[in-house]
């Protein structure tokens, strides 16, 4: 089975129980729009100085991946941090065809659209993102934005029994979920297991009293 064969299986299953009337009306809601799920891998984590190595991005529309949708974007960089390509793979010596960073810029936005962008911890990919866009003389980015760290909180019962963090970690979320960490720290990898977790906060959020898609774009 392939890659986006499991995220489709997935996906389908996760919904297929679902047949209650309010459960129908919200994931009714949800099933018109089209969510590009996305993580970036960078030299490091200064907005102005570190740049953008790879922007790995998932569609999300109608509780399924279209196959043939997916983005990874390899940018050609001069900018290389040793410490942080350990930790990513991304090598200055790597053979792959990599379009410079206004090029990408230009191939993400197109894909992009006018969708709901999810990330986790998605301050610091979109300011990524709109930094290189600023450079290269575009418009930011004003997509509506959900970050599953975020949404991830509004799934936990408030009592003093339980030890709340104040961020919850990508890693956190998938041995929360059981999601494979295989590709972890892969900008595809980690889009994917994003995608994954969203759709399993998505499941707990539908069963909360008056959840709804309105709701769900104030997070």
């Amino acid at each position: 089975m392939t890659f986006f064969t499991k995220i489709k299986t997935f996906i389908q299953s996760l919904w297929r129980s679902s047949d209650n009337s309010s459960d129908e009306e919200i994931l009714g809601e949800i099933n018109s729009l089209r969510f590009v799920v996305l993580d970036t891998e960078t030299t490091g984590f200064d907005y102005e100085k570190d740049r953008i190595l790879c922007i790995g991005a998932i569609v999300l529309q109608d509780y399924r991946i279209p196959l043939t949708e997916s983005l990874e974007i390899f940018i050609q960089q001069e900018h290389y941090n040793q410490s942080t390509a350990q930790i990513h793979g991304i090598l200055k010596a790597s053979v792959l065809d990599r379009p410079n960073e206004l090029e990408a810029l230009h191939q993400f936005v197109a894909y992009l659209g006018d969708s709901i962008i999810v990330a986790h911890h998605a301050i610091f990919d979109v300011t990524m993102i709109n930094r290189a866009l600023e450079r290269n003389g575009m418009p930011i980015l004003k997509n509506k934005t959900l970050d599953t760290g975020v949404l991830y909180k509004k799934t936990l019962l408030n009592s003093p029994l339980l030890e709340r963090k104040d961020h919850y970690s990508l890693d956190d979320l998938a041995d929360k979920f059981d999601i494979s960490k295989k590709d972890r720290h892969t900008a595809m990898g980690d889009a994917y297991i994003t995608a994954i977790a969203f759709l399993k906060i998505l499941n707990k959020l539908k069963d909360k009293k008056g959840f709804s898609l309105q709701q769900l774009l104030k997070y």
